[in-house]
């Protein structure tokens, strides 16, 4: 055992000239605040004639501070359990729990008798502070003094391993206890809960019903708490019913449990029903509310309980931000964390990463950088999470320099660091620094994992690397060991499909080794979009609409195809299915920053401010564009229009409404930079190369899969994409 040091402390020197009672001295003893005063009143004592009481005594032992308290116990000649064991107490709920073993030393040195009522204080203290070869010491001598079957003894080594993290020493105590009372039960279903090992504690619950134990709200608030972290549904709503059943009252606690065990498992119904019978509502229940709705794609309810909120924590600011940041809303993301600012609430760890989410989801560079000066001077700049999010956010926000910067400046990289780069190399097209930085990270000797493979696989896709790729796959499997998923077979169809290479993406899919799912049928239903193969895109998104009727990318092929073969009847019923399921295709959206403001634009979009001057610079554009051989390709409308009619749907696609706005607004030689919500079109990809090299402006466009850098007429995906 540690040897804990002795305090020195001198004891005061008597100096009164009269000396009350002991009855007097306990009742002023018992009155006294400060150290000073308690120290005069202690002197009175060692003045007194009269040996002091085991009152007195014990009163002295719980002084004001605890180093005066251990010297007086020093001086004790042959304290007995009677004085030990209650100062033994005392210290183990002190903010100085370690103070007891001091005590337990000279106990033991000097062979002073300790009872069993001392071992549950001494292994509390060791579970305070975690001292486990402390604890196991005094496990030890408790087994020789013949205590190892007190249910005292045996509930205090539970909780000291519990509180040591060593549940599987705390469950063998647990099985070795003749008698276990709700105390017992509760450490044990708690510790499990603690170290998240929630089927360990639902498992011991059903247990002990089973053991005929009736359950108290504290046990039940656990397990609820267990099913919520879980999302246990199931068992949550058994054990609702075990409190009906049993007619157990149902207090602000239990209830509190029961809502957040609801809402975490998205039974907001529910959740909300027994939020309403709340009075009041804590700020703890209110921001589990917040978090259920947010996580379950409804914010506006969860903007509501949060606007209702008499107080409000960072905790429930931090929900409501990620709520914003998960739901596709950055700016709203942001707009709060302004008001936090205002506030002067000092946001933490879990609030930063949901701000910098929101940051990397808007796209916005300016933004980002403004966030990333904010980091630094609040003093989380050292933080490996905050610097892994931020590599994500400047990737996503067009910047792969400062990715590489902040990479480059971190003092340790995990796995997470390592493949955040490979992942913005991906996106950005720059499958050979993808590839280089894969080499680098195996060389440093960390082991890439799934989610890494995802990457670079991703990398050979967009690059149309298919014999790199077929090498990396293979060696996922046979050099480290990794199973592949769902998300490995469906870069590989990405892969090969991109390069016109359907018959062996068909291959890939009728071997694996589990159904193909929405996303891969998907992919091999883009591929044969791009290239063209009507009747293998017929038949994938017959098997996309099997698996997921609503989707919306497939109906819309399918119309595609039917409008290009001129089968007008066939794209006008596919229409009315999608009219009377309420599915519409996703509209095109672009965003683009200019002076600390972000400007949307929609398709045919005339509800700008300056949309007359945006329009008047596209004709300006187009104008311009024509006289190095533009024509607009209209390939694309596949709906039974005029030409001239699907000329303007090609012109007035929201990517062009912001360029054009960039170019009226943004300073002569800026880089345009634009966020765009689906895939760009060929006739966008060809108007925006032009632009780059007639007007000599950067343009950088982030689509739904990846980044497009427009140089002098050039694009960095090199027409592959």
């Amino acid at each position: 055992m540690s040897a804990v040091p002795q305090p020195t402390i001198s004891l005061p020197t008597p100096n009164l000239n009269s000396i009350p009672n002991p009855t007097t001295l306990l009742k002023t003893l018992s009155s006294s605040h400060s150290l000073a005063h308690f120290k005069q009143v202690h002197a009175h004592i060692l003045r007194s004639t009269h040996s002091p009481s085991h009152s007195l005594i014990l009163k002295l032992l719980s002084s004001p501070s605890l180093p005066y308290s251990l010297s007086i116990f020093s001086h004790l000649p042959h304290p007995l359990p009677s004085l030990s064991t209650p100062f033994l107490r005392h210290l183990s709920r002190s903010s100085k729990p370690e103070f007891a073993f001091f005590v337990y030393q000279r106990l033991r040195n000097e062979g002073i008798p300790i009872d069993r009522f001392a071992f549950p204080p001494l292994l509390k203290a060791a579970s305070r502070v975690g001292w486990l070869a402390e604890g196991k010491e005094i496990h030890g001598f408790g087994f020789k003094s013949g205590f190892h079957s007190d249910p005292f003894v045996q509930t205090g080594l539970m909780v000291m391993y519990v509180g040591c993290g060593r549940l599987p020493e705390a469950r063998l105590v647990f099985g070795k206890m003749s008698y276990r009372d709700i105390v017992a039960w509760r450490i044990m279903i708690d510790g499990y809960c603690q170290s998240e090992l929630f089927d360990d504690a639902l498992e011991l619950f059903e247990e002990m019903k089973r053991a005929n134990i009736e359950a108290d709200k504290f046990v039940l608030s656990g397990i609820l708490s267990a099913c919520a972290r879980a999302g246990n549904l199931d068992c949550g709503k058994a054990i609702h019913d075990y409190i009906i059943q049993k007619e157990l009252v149902i207090d602000a606690h239990l209830r509190c449990a029961l809502v957040t065990m609801y809402a975490s498992c998205g039974c907001m119904d529910m959740a909300q029903q027994l939020y309403d019978q709340m009075k009041p509502k804590n700020v703890v229940v209110s921001t589990a509310m917040v978090s259920g709705y947010s996580r379950h794609g409804r914010v506006k309810d969860a903007r509501l309980i949060f606007d209702q909120m008499v107080e409000k924590d960072l905790v429930s600011w931090s929900a409501m931000i990620s709520g914003y940041a998960e739901s596709d809303q950055p700016q709203e993301a942001l707009r709060l964390f302004k008001e936090l600012q205002i506030l002067g609430i000092r946001p933490d760890q879990v609030t930063m990463l949901s701000v910098i989410s929101a940051c990397a989801n808007l796209g916005v560079l300016d933004k980002a950088k403004w966030i990333h000066v904010y980091a630094d001077k609040n003093g989380f700049g050292g933080s490996l999470r905050i610097n892994n999010a931020l590599i994500d956010m400047y990737a996503k926000c067009g910047s792969l320099e400062r990715a590489r910067n902040v990479f480059g400046k971190m003092t340790s990289r995990n796995v997470i660091s390592w493949t955040g780069m490979i992942n913005a190399f991906a996106i950005h097209g720059d499958a050979n620094n993808a590839l280089r930085y894969f080499q680098k990270m195996k060389e440093a000797h960390v082991e890439p994992n799934g989610v890494t493979f995802v990457g670079v696989l991703y990398a050979c896709s967009h690059a149309g690397l298919v014999e790199d790729g077929r090498k990396i796959f293979a060696s996922m499997i046979n050099e480290h060991n990794i199973t592949p998923k769902h998300e490995h077979y469906g870069c590989m169809v990405d892969l090969l499909g991109r390069a016109n290479l359907l018959r062996e993406a068909v291959e890939i899919v009728e071997t694996m080794p589990f159904a193909p799912n929405v996303v891969i049928w998907g992919s091999l239903m883009s591929a044969c979009q791009i290239h063209g193969e009507t009747e293998l895109g017929e038949f994938t998104a017959k098997r996309v609409l099997e698996l997921e009727p609503d989707h919306d990318g497939a109906l819309v092929l399918l119309s595609n195809i039917y409008a290009k073969e001129r089968k007008w009847q066939n794209v006008g019923d596919l229409r009315q299915l999608m009219k009377e399921r309420g599915i519409s295709k996703e509209r095109g959206c672009s965003r683009i920053e200019l002076n600390n403001e972000v400007h949307e634009f929609l398709v045919a979009d005339r509800n700008h401010k300056q949309a007359y001057e945006i329009y008047e610079k596209l004709n300006e554009v187009v104008s311009r564009l024509k006289l190095d051989g533009y024509a607009p390709n209209t390939g694309c409308v596949l709906v039974d229009l005029e030409e001239e009619e699907k000329r303007e749907v090609v012109l007035w696609h929201s990517e062009k409404l912001a360029l054009c706005y960039g170019l009226i607004n943004g300073a002569k030689d800026s880089c345009i930079r634009i966020v765009k919500n689906l895939r760009v079109c060929e006739d966008c990809h060809t108007f925006l190369k032009l632009v780059s090299k007639v007007y000599r402006r950067e343009i950088i466009v982030r689509d739904r899969t990846r980044f497009h850098h427009y140089r002098d007429g050039v694009c960095s995906c090199r027409d592959y994409w």
